[in-house]
């Protein structure tokens, strides 16, 4: 998608390299402008490559789950909320989590609330969709992401920093449903309920953003271990073996 034309490019070439001019920042709100300005940076710095050298026993990772309105952001489906919580290795740090609901800008549908239990009346009193996203992201800070599935919550965390701060999602990021796939070929589904029940891993709360990603995280825990086995031992060699599988 290309960026938005702009009459000031003196203004969009200062957004686009992670500042926010004074004048702006007074119009706009100084913490709409600290938080846009903090994404951009974040997403600018990211992708450090020694993270690749990382041994996979020691990665620090986020673990994370959205719930959302639908399933096509350029469409106008929304973010609800946000659930993670920090891995290192294959130890879950369940002491250090994240979860918030974010206000979305229409009514929540009927079977989205069956789903996930979020009722659009719980969510008006829910942060807005930057704020939620900036302590999201400060949360998850240049750590590797993981998720299950994830091209479904690449694609919202993409259109929420293109849409609050255009940029994109600078994160590596780890598919716990590529990673089955790899380990597991034989099998003939790759949901998540399937892989947790298959682990012994007791399924609770699911569809609650929080909820899925502390199991996604014990999942993950799981295929370090069956990783640690094979010839598999920094973050470079997990994405160079997916990359063939």
């Amino acid at each position: 998608m290309k960026e938005p034309v702009r009459g000031n490019s003196g203004f969009w070439n200062s957004f686009r390299q992670g500042g926010v001019p004074s004048a702006i920042a007074s119009m706009i709100g100084a913490p709409t402008a600290q938080q846009m300005a903090f994404l951009r940076s974040l997403m600018r710095e990211n992708r450090r490559p020694e993270a690749l050298r990382t041994p996979l026993a020691e990665l620090d990772a986020v673990v994370f789950d959205l719930e959302t309105t639908g399933f096509a952001p350029q469409h106008g489906d929304e973010i609800l909320s946000f659930g993670a919580v920090r891995v290192v290795g294959g130890e879950v740090k369940e002491e250090e989590q994240f979860y918030t609901l974010v206000k979305p800008k229409k009514h929540i549908p009927d079977h989205i609330t069956e789903l996930t239990g979020i009722t659009t009346e719980m969510t008006q009193d829910a942060p807005p969709l930057l704020e939620g996203l900036h302590d999201f992201m400060s949360f998850v800070g240049g750590r590797v992401l993981v998720a299950h599935a994830s091209a479904h919550d690449k694609s919202f965390l993409n259109a929420a920093l293109w849409k609050t701060s255009k940029v994109r999602l600078s994160h590596r990021v780890i598919d716990t449903m590529m990673l089955a796939r790899w380990l597991e070929p034989q099998r003939s589904g790759y949901g998540l309920d399937e892989l947790l029940y298959s682990r012994g891993i007791p399924i609770e709360g699911r569809h609650h953003a929080l909820e899925d990603a502390m199991m996604t995280a014990r999942l993950w825990g799981c295929y370090l271990d069956d990783i640690s086995r094979m010839d598999v031992i920094t973050l470079s060699d997990l994405y160079s073996h997916l990359s063939h599988a």
